[in-house]
């Protein structure tokens, strides 16, 4: 990343540094057991206690997303059908760290990982009616909350699936050729230019690394809200594809209150797109797990 300013910089913390920070702002957290949780290319995660998650920006561009997240996720609670990480601490930039940084409620759950389809189609109405509710949430409020609108140009489909081709010439090989030929079918009718624009505030990263599920395999958290933009619904509907399995597709649709053929071919499309992405990703890292849950994605995607 480079660069002498500190705010190029990335600003790793480690358990020490959070068990500091977060105990000089908020001493009633202090005698809290701290223990790091996870970490993505933004932010780097902690337990506190087992009440308690905060967030610190590893990169400036992240710090933006924290202010939003902190104005915006506290409105959203009377829309949410789903527990998700309600903003409860605000923690602000110090000499010993740049940047503000937010505690929420923990959310517990597992990953969604290796399920049956069985089980994934328990939860298309819990999903649909989830979705519903959040794209109802006005667009003007969020707007006046640095919201940023359609910054990822989603319905301009030609120049995804240029990226798309280009993702996937760097996986192929760690696609079997059953896989590499239905992907290559789906990119080769895919014929529409762009769809027309709808805006509705949405999650904006709706995948298997961003929802929890209870002990019987139902969704019963979301979480990782710094994609919170606004843009068209079918960003979220991707969920139907590559979450659920064809035959709970209709049942998912009719509780949302339905979407029309534009908005289901966005939403396969991104149902593709973002697996990719996290393929790529667990391909670099070696995660065997999250790369095969990414290639059931994909597969789940294109089946009908």
């Amino acid at each position: 990343m480079g660069g002498t300013n500190v705010w190029d910089a990335e600003w790793e913390v480690n358990e020490e540094q959070a068990r500091t920070l977060i105990g000089r702002q908020f001493p009633q957290l202090s005698s809290k057991q701290v223990k790091r949780l996870g970490w993505g290319w933004d932010n780097t995660v902690f337990l506190i206690g087992d009440e308690y998650a905060f967030r610190f920006p590893r990169r400036t561009i992240a710090v933006g997303s924290i202010r939003m997240e902190g104005k915006l996720l506290p409105k959203l609670e009377a829309y949410m059908t789903i527990p998700y990480p309600k903003p409860l601490f605000y923690g602000e930039a110090s000499n010993e760290y740049p940047a503000p940084f937010l505690g929420y409620a923990y959310v517990p759950g597992n990953f969604p990982i290796g399920l049956t389809e069985e089980r994934r189609a328990l939860s298309a109405e819990t999903l649909a009616k989830f979705l519903r509710r959040l794209h109802e949430f006005p667009v003007q409020a969020a707007l006046k909350c640095g919201v940023q609108q359609d910054h990822r140009s989603l319905t301009e489909i030609a120049s995804r699936k240029v990226k798309l081709e280009g993702f996937l010439s760097k996986v192929v090989e760690h696609l079997s050729p059953e896989e590499s030929c239905v992907i290559e079918t789906y990119i080769s009718r895919l014929q529409t230019d762009r769809v027309e624009a709808v805006n509705a505030l949405l999650h904006g990263d709706l995948h298997f690394k961003n929802m929890l599920v209870n002990e019987n395999g139902i969704v019963s958290g979301i979480i990782d809200w710094g994609d919170l933009s606004v843009g068209h619904p079918a960003c979220d509907l991707s969920v139907a594809y590559s979450f659920l399995p064809p035959y709970a597709r209709g049942v998912f649709f009719e509780t949302y209150g339905g979407a029309d053929e534009e908005t289901k071919l966005l939403a396969r499309l991104i149902a593709v797109y973002i697996p990719v992405l996290i393929l790529m990703q667990a391909v670099d890292d070696g995660n065997e797990a999250i790369a095969a849950e990414a290639k059931s994605n994909i597969m789940r995607a294109l089946s009908d």
